[in-house]
């Protein structure tokens, strides 16, 4: 005969199963306060030693290039110098090695399949590994998290000379920036492309995708039409309806001014609109969309399955408001740091590689 728990060991269930709960919301609650902790690397960035600086003359420094990086007869109109965005999420480093084995394989997983693939078909693909700053950087607005970020740059900035100087040739190129490396590659255009009249007569377009860049002052003029050249399209998209962080963007939203980030403040955004092909607030519906796709762990260079007509986009605000994505596979996942990294899928895939198909194309003609 089994005996009825008695009501002291009744009461003592109930007290643990009651933690436990205030316990899990506590967490839930904090979480993200926790995570920030875990990968705040604690040193201040004064006393913080770096890792090795990348030799950009050997194969190992680049994570993405074409099998003979000289320029020969016979090769695609233009050249890509893509600057990735944040795989390394930190908690030891401000700065990541460039060998960092996990932020490497999220890059060949996630980052390039979906960021630097629209633009495989537009010319030879040249993307730097650099001492990225940690993802905690992108948390905080902290001075050591804006020092890692401008560190960042001097890789970013050397190695787009290497490859001006080795691989470029004289050739038309473009750029694009994702995130973080939208951040860098905005500065790499005010500091070494607008200053260079050559450089910026061979300059087709640049992209700086999920990047606020000031509106007010941009470092080249920006994408106001189709088939324009030598131009910016920057954007920074956010889930329509969702006020909470679309405020949250532009309160933490830092932009250069000289060598040094500062907060936008109250100064406007840029807003490419990547259904519109232009700097536009006009609305762009569904039916204008010409194709997303979820290309992670999709093998290099493959041609991924687009899905058309999934979102609309407006420019408001300096933000751009996506509407949701009708396919499950368009929708954010992962762990807290993944959706806090661009997203595993590419909204604008088509679109943008349209777009800059027709921009080298013009730059070409021209």
């Amino acid at each position: 005969m089994t005996r009825a728990p008695s009501r002291s060991a009744r009461w003592l269930v109930l007290f643990v199963v009651t933690v436990a709960a205030v316990l899990g919301v506590a967490v839930a609650a904090f979480w993200g306060d926790l995570a920030r902790f875990a990968l705040d690397p604690k040193t201040p960035y004064q006393i913080y030693k770096p890792p090795s600086e990348p030799d950009y003359g050997k194969r190992m420094s680049w994570a993405l290039m074409p099998t003979d990086p000289r320029a020969r007869p016979g090769d695609p109109p233009a050249d890509v110098f893509f600057v990735a965005p944040t795989t390394y999420d930190g908690g030891r480093d401000w700065n990541a090695p460039i060998n960092e084995a996990r932020a490497d394989r999220l890059f060949r997983k996630v980052i390039a399949p979906n960021y630097a693939g629209p633009f495989v078909r537009v010319g030879r693909i040249f993307a730097p590994r650099y001492r990225q700053a940690s993802l905690y950087t992108l948390l905080t607005l902290r001075e050591d998290a804006r020092e890692a970020r401008a560190f960042a740059y001097r890789d970013v900035a050397h190695a787009f000379r290497y490859y001006l100087d080795h691989y470029n040739a004289g050739r038309p190129f473009v750029i694009v920036g994702v995130e973080q490396g939208g951040t860098l590659a905005a500065r790499l255009l005010a500091d070494e492309v607008a200053p260079d009249a050559d450089l910026r007569a061979r300059l087709a377009v640049a992209y700086l995708a999920a990047t606020v860049v000031p509106a007010d002052r941009p470092p080249i003029p920006p994408c106001v039409q189709r088939g324009q050249t030598g131009c910016l399209a920057a954007w920074a998209a956010v889930s329509d309806g969702d006020l909470e962080i679309t405020q949250a963007i532009l309160d933490r939203a830092l932009v250069w001014n000289g060598p040094v980030l500062e907060n936008l403040g109250r100064r406007p955004a840029l807003c490419f609109n990547p259904l519109l092909g232009a700097v536009s607030d006009q609305p762009a519906p569904a039916r204008l969309h010409q194709g997303a796709a979820n290309a992670t762990d999709l093998e290099w260079g493959a041609r991924p399955a687009f899905m058309a007509r999934q979102v609309s986009a407006r420019c408001q605000g300096g933000l751009l408001h996506v509407s949701t994505a009708k396919s499950a596979s368009l929708k954010p996942s992962g762990s807290w740091t993944a959706r806090r990294r661009v997203p595993g899928y590419n909204l604008f895939y088509l679109d943008i590689e349209t777009d800059a198909l027709a921009r080298v194309s013009a730059m070409a003609g021209r």
